[in-house]
């Protein structure tokens, strides 16, 4: 077991497409829906955003869309990664961090959305 297949966590091309492709559309509408939360909240303030986070669907939203740009990341990474670093230790080494790093800032995501 070479340490390509120790990062690449049994994936596959289709798996990737799907994952980019689902969570690219995730993002856009999570995009989208802010955008037009602002067009319309022209004067937002504290009061209107804590209401809008308050709510259970809008968390939900916000952890789809953070755990999305975690696995778009990883996909785009993995990718780019594989293409470029050709030594295996280094490459294994950039994946670990970036595994770590979103790992993290996932956490924060979450901690961030429930109030933990």
């Amino acid at each position: 077991m070479g340490m390509n297949s120790v990062t690449n966590i049994g994936r596959n091309g289709i798996q990737d497409w799907i994952i980019q492709r689902v969570s690219a559309y995730v993002l856009a509408f999570y995009t989208l829906f802010l955008i037009g939360f602002f067009a319309i909240n022209t004067d937002l303030d504290y009061q209107t955003w804590s209401a809008l986070f308050s709510q259970t669907w809008f968390k939900i939203f916000s952890l789809l869309a953070l755990l999305s740009i975690g696995a778009h990341a990883w996909v785009g990474l993995w990718t780019v990664s594989t293409d470029y670093i050709k030594s295996a230790m280094q490459r294994f080494l950039f994946q670990a961090a970036f595994i770590l790093v979103s790992f993290v800032y996932v956490v924060w995501g979450i901690q961030i959305i429930w109030g933990l």
